[in-house]
């Protein structure tokens, strides 16, 4: 059963189209991950599952109902973290989650939900004081109370260190086997790597890709880099390489030689270098990354190439 479906959306501001005829199915219990360079409508889309904004054209549902006509219900069964969302400086951690539950007309144990989210210490500290860090955390868990039955994480990694990060991404697994669907937008590529069954990329208002990563690295073709080990290398020594049939680019520092090939190439490469005269000490295969995916089907803008974020802030969205 579909826990988000767009149909046929397209959202206009003035003469600039954020979103193009997007249909987008996420299924129950799935943890889908939302990709794209700046301004390629991923908040947009978001806004509109939340009724925000309002589409131009296209129907947008979620739970099975409308998102404009039953948006507090929708609401009340989803948890938010929003990109960019702060907090109340003058009240407390607890106050914050007490207020959120109040928002839903429940109750809990505020205390549990800080607990969960590793600020309980803090609970009676005004939020004011609180680093960038507990402040994510702070908003996450205003996002958990209620258990929803989706929850929206926008850029839920922003501010935190990498303890933090990798809790975060253990409450993604968590919520996933209670059976709540993640919609799971974020700048931060081995973030939806490791936590995501399928993602989706958007590229100037349109949904160019969507499958798990191991499906998008067979849409690509599959290529594999081989990374080989030698006594030394010369671009000369590469020529016989770059000729093969299956290698699209290769590269040497010297030491070590640097491979993009399909697979049944691998031997071919290994023998070509061989052929030149070079020794081969030892060889590895790495499969595309999500960042070499992203790069591949959003064309690279607004991509660290290094560190595998995307950086900037969305326009027109």
């Amino acid at each position: 059963m579909a826990a988000i479906e767009l149909e046929g959306v397209t959202k206009r501001y003035g003469d600039v189209t954020a979103v193009r005829d997007l249909d987008l199915t996420v299924e129950e219990g799935e943890v889908f991950g939302f990709l794209g360079p700046n301004g390629a409508g991923k908040s947009t889309t978001i806004n509109m599952l939340l009724d925000f904004v309002r589409p131009t054209s296209g129907t947008v549902r979620v739970l099975s109902r409308d998102a404009q006509a039953e948006s507090v219900a929708v609401r009340r069964r989803t948890g938010v973290l929003p990109e960019g969302y702060d907090v109340y400086e003058r009240l407390t951690g607890r106050q914050h989650v007490e207020f959120a539950m109040r928002s839903k007309e429940l109750d809990g144990d505020a205390d549990a939900v800080l607990e969960r989210v590793g600020i309980a210490d803090a609970a009676d500290r005004r939020a004011g004081g609180y680093s960038k860090g507990m402040r994510q955390r702070l908003v996450l868990g205003m996002a958990l109370v209620g258990e929803p039955e989706i929850l929206i994480l926008d850029e839920p990694s922003s501010g935190l260190d990498p303890a933090g990060a990798k809790e975060m991404r253990e409450i993604v697994r968590d919520e996933a086997e209670r059976g709540t669907t993640v919609f799971f937008s974020s700048h931060v590529l081995g973030q939806v790597e490791s936590v995501c069954d399928r993602v989706g990329i958007m590229r100037e208002g349109e949904l160019v890709a969507e499958d798990s990563i191991e499906g998008l690295r067979e849409a690509v073709g599959g290529e594999e880099q081989l990374v080989v080990t030698v006594d030394a290398a010369s671009e000369a020594d590469l020529e016989g390489v770059r000729a093969l049939d299956g290698v699209s680019s290769a590269a040497t520092d010297g030491g070590t030689v640097t491979v993009s090939c399909e697979s049944d190439a691998k031997t071919k490469v290994i023998g070509a270098l061989e052929d030149a005269g070079v020794t081969v000490k030892d060889f590895s295969t790495e499969e595309a990354s999500l960042e070499d995916l992203f790069l591949t089907y959003a064309g690279g803008d607004g991509a660290d190439a290094e560190s595998g974020d995307v950086t900037g802030t969305e326009v027109a969205e």
